[in-house]
């Protein structure tokens, strides 16, 4: 199964970087409020650049004056289970899976905006069962 992974990024502003292992990268959103176990949080994920695979296992500090700068650690981490085709849904702007992490469990989707957005706006939530 794929994984995904949850770093918590103190930058700037905290923020969550929830990122999805597809297709060889690590597709990535930063969720400023961080993911929710709520079905009724909707939590705004702003869907940032993919990053490598390796990058998944990273806990450190990116040094002032580069992209990012803070500490960075694992918050939550696991596999999950795409519902339908992942690359369809990324083109479509709906996409839903089921987390196996210690912190996420259970079904998720990410749904982007509708018109007049940038295109990288998605709502992240928990399904409920």
């Amino acid at each position: 199964m794929p994984r995904f992974v949850v770093h918590e990024h103190h930058a700037t502003r905290l923020h969550w970087d929830f990122r999805l292992e597809y297709a060889g990268v690590l597709k990535s959103w930063a969720v400023p409020k961080g993911p929710s176990m709520d079905p009724a949080d909707r939590r705004l994920a702003i869907q940032v650049e993919d990053h490598a695979l390796a990058y998944g296992n990273f806990e450190g500090v990116i040094p002032v004056g580069e992209y990012g700068a803070g500490e960075v650690s694992i918050w939550d981490k696991g596999t999950y289970e795409p519902l339908g085709d992942l690359g369809e849904g990324l083109q479509r702007g709906h996409i839903a899976f089921v987390l196996h992490g210690s912190r996420l469990t259970g079904e998720f989707a990410l749904v982007r905006f509708g018109k007049g957005t940038r295109g990288n706006e998605w709502l992240m939530f928990r399904k409920q069962w």
